[in-house]
């Protein structure tokens, strides 16, 4: 491990004279470029500056303990030991976790897609809880989300809604969302008080960069509608909203959120591209002969991931078994402690793989 550090650390050394270099600023392509590698490299460095400074107190403090003239001091130089030691062995775990194998798409905005599964309209309204809790979410982050697709409900809520939360590091946190959440609760149009069980089903993507999808136009069927729902005054009156369908792949994609047909056009194909992405992602990953699934889940769409029942005021995480009673701070977008929970889960289970 600490071969691979120094290796490293000489290469950040290395960037750190190039991004400085007046010739290099000059080409803001190669600049950025390198700036990113830089950054990317900052964490592990500066965890092993601290590790190597607390080994070289550790060190000094022994030697000095030798030579101490009284115990007075002695105990002084034992405490300081105690404290680096203690320092050195919580850095040497987080350089573990810092020298795991990145996910390229951490960094990446996503689309989102939430759909009522099972349990008709209050299907629906459980999907408009889970749309502002995410929402909420993004609020916390200072992340900004917009609106790309979505399908009313006749009593409220949506029967689908598709949004981007627009923000560096947003996959790295909504990744684990992925799946079918399930609730508990009396929905208001039941007289006998009884609990109903409602599913909705929650799919996260990775926002692409365009060179990194060949969209083919000619492989693009778009056609064009008069949007339906509640509309501004002219949503619903012109032919703006848009489908366009993929032919290779069958993929449909539907935007009327705008009045411009060309806005929509735009937010369906950003949507495909993204969904084209996921694809070769899952085409890449089949190749790999014993995938592992993890202590978090595999991320298949049909996997029951969370519940979350009112009565009880609670929500419980079934791939790593927690449970949380404080439903209404969850809905509020509390969801630092759930989605900070799968990420240790995560990184437990490849260090344990010996990943």
């Amino acid at each position: 491990m600490f071969e691979r550090l120094e290796e490293i650390k000489n290469k950040y050394d290395e960037l750190s004279g190039m991004i400085n270099d007046p010739a290099v600023i000059a080409d803001q392509a190669k600049w950025r470029g390198l700036m990113k590698e830089h950054s990317a490299l900052t964490d592990i460095v500066e965890a092993y500056r601290a590790y190597k400074k607390c080994a070289d107190n550790l060190k000094d403090a022994r030697e000095m303990l030798a030579e101490a003239p009284d115990e007075e001091f002695r105990q002084l130089l034992k405490d300081e030991m105690n404290e680096n030691a203690e320092r050195r062995e919580q850095l040497a775990e987080e350089l573990k976790i810092l020298l795991l194998p990145k996910d390229p798409n951490d960094g990446r905005s996503v689309f989102i897609e939430i759909r009522g599964g099972a349990g008709g309209d209050e299907a629906a309204l459980f999907a408009g809880d889970l749309f502002r809790m995410y929402s909420r979410y993004a609020e916390r982050r200072k992340w900004k989300t917009e609106l790309m697709n979505c399908s009313d409900s006749d009593l409220g809520g949506f029967k689908e809604i598709v949004f981007m939360i627009n923000g560096g590091g947003a996959y790295s946190r909504f990744k684990y969302e992925s799946g079918v959440h399930r609730v508990q609760r009396i929905p208001t149009t039941e007289s006998g008080g009884r609990i109903h069980t409602s599913t909705a089903t929650v799919a996260v993507l990775p926002e692409a960069d365009d060179v990194e999808v060949a969209l083919d136009m000619a492989d693009v069927r778009v056609d064009v509608f008069r949007s339906s729902g509640n509309g501004g005054q002219s949503v619903n009156t012109t032919d703006s909203a848009v489908r366009v369908t993929h032919v290779p792949t069958g993929i449909v994609i539907s935007c009327q959120d705008e009045k411009s047909q060309l806005k929509n056009r735009d937010k369906a194909l950003k949507v495909l591209v993204a969904k084209l992405y996921e694809l070769e992602q899952e085409k890449a990953k089949s190749q790999v002969s014993a995938e592992r699934k993890n202590q978090v889940g595999t991320g298949d769409r049909s996997e029951r991931i969370r519940t979350y029942n009112y009565p009880q005021g609670r929500v419980t995480d079934h791939r790593v078994g927690l449970t949380l009673h404080r439903l209404d701070a969850v809905l509020d977008g509390d969801l630092d402690e759930i989605m900070d929970f799968l990420i240790t889960a995560d990184q437990a289970e490849k260090l344990k793989g010996g990943e």
